[in-house]
């Protein structure tokens, strides 16, 4: 090989769930030429969050070594919703929801790769101007039965759970975007691994040579159970305050931390079994390598001065139990009246649902100066100066 290549392939492998296949990967690097790396994003909600900066990490290692970056807003197939790890069909969302979702991300994605030698592109370019005709001939080229080999879409068979007949096309115009961007790499999560293998398949019916697929760990959610994702609203969007980014990062479970630590700030499997033999032999308290955690990584993804900001709120608020530090809200004409807990917690825009508030008011997670809420029907009178915490790092103060 090329002086180099065994070196930038080392790189570029670190980190990696999956190499598919890896001897192609090795002849691309080995030809020497500019590869045209793809990285597909439907804009379903206004912001990234801490989940897709790993696969953007790696997208800028390819930056940095001279590869043509391609970062792909799926502003075509967002109106069907991608099926993985879905189990049931996604409600669609209207054209204007997708453009305004997608213009917040070209900030956001600044913060990992140099937009300046990024390539944006959109798939509404050439899938809306498909004919029925043309599309036809695409999905004449891939099987029924192929397509429902998704674990998706066999779980939700098995359980008579319905399937949309659009869901099975989403899989062929993401292949789809692969050839008509004649990508040589194209990176994703896990999840993806199915949608990258299809457009692999894809390009070589239309006589392409066929892209290499990179898979990236999915990064769980605060949940510690599923994995960060918008939808199951468990996620650290990029867009928010750096203060409510530490304290969810602090809410989440000891054993959530050391993921985070790996994938986030990349320590290394000796650095980790280090810190953990150090919290097992009580010679450092885990919660003072969670805030180092939180603070590395709003540093990294923020900024030094907001991470040493957020750090110190949630010290003053959470440790000292500084109440004036709470964040404010101003109910009008209702503070000091008769109000359902519900609708108190919806103008803190901490629920979008009732079933949310219900789940924390029975879990004991709300709190009015320092009684817990039991009741799912209970009306309060919350004053001037009245604190309501919502969880373990939520805390309100009433204006």
């Amino acid at each position: 090989m090329p002086v180099g290549v065994k070196e930038i392939k080392s790189i570029l492998k670190s980190g990696v769930e999956s190499l598919l296949p890896e001897d192609d990967f090795q002849k691309k690097l080995a030809k020497g030429k500019k590869l045209k790396i793809k990285l597909g994003m439907d804009p379903t909600a206004p912001d990234l969050h801490l989940g897709h900066t790993i696969v953007l990490e790696k997208m800028k290692q390819f930056q940095d070594f001279g590869h043509e970056i391609i970062f792909l807003i799926g502003d075509f197939t967002a109106r069907i919703g991608d099926p993985s790890l879905r189990s049931k069909t996604r409600p669609p969302l209207s054209i204007q929801q997708i453009s305004e979702n997608a213009k917040t991300y070209f900030e956001q994605v600044g913060r990992i790769l140099d937009l300046d030698k990024v390539k944006i592109r959109y798939n509404s370019e050439w899938l809306s101007k498909i004919s029925f005709e043309d599309f036809l001939k695409i999905a004449g080229k891939v099987t029924l039965s192929r397509i429902i080999e998704r674990d998706d879409f066999q779980n939700r068979l098995g359980h008579n759970i319905p399937i949309g007949f659009h869901e099975l096309f989403y899989p062929l115009m993401q292949a789809y975007d692969s050839v008509e961007l004649k990508a040589d790499v194209e990176l994703g999560g896990t999840d993806q691994t199915f949608n990258l293998m299809m457009g692999r398949f894809l390009q070589e019916q239309y006589d392409q040579e066929p892209q290499v697929i990179i898979t990236m760990p999915i990064l769980e959610g605060l949940d510690g159970v599923k994995k960060m994702s918008k939808s199951l609203k468990n996620y650290i969007g990029l867009i928010e305050p750096a203060d409510s980014a530490y304290g969810k990062l602090m809410s989440i479970s000891d054993k959530l931390m050391w993921r985070y630590y790996e994938l986030l700030l990349h320590k290394t499997k000796s650095e980790l079994r280090t810190m953990q033999r150090k919290v097992k032999d009580e010679k450092i308290n885990p919660m003072k390598l969670k805030k180092q955690m939180a603070f590395d990584v709003v540093k990294k993804y923020w900024s030094e001065e907001e991470a040493t900001t957020a750090q110190s709120h949630f010290e003053a608020l959470f440790q000292k139990k500084d109440y004036t530090k709470a964040k404010e809200v101003d109910l009008g004409e209702k503070t000091g009246s008769e109000i359902w807990i519900v609708d108190l917690l919806r103008s803190f825009k901490v629920i979008k649902a009732s079933s949310e508030a219900k789940r924390l008011i029975l879990d004991g997670a709300v709190d009015i100066n320092g009684k817990v809420i039991k009741d799912f029907k209970a009306n309060v009178k919350p004053k001037s100066g009245t604190i309501i915490k919502v969880g373990k790092y939520r805390i309100f103060k009433i204006k």
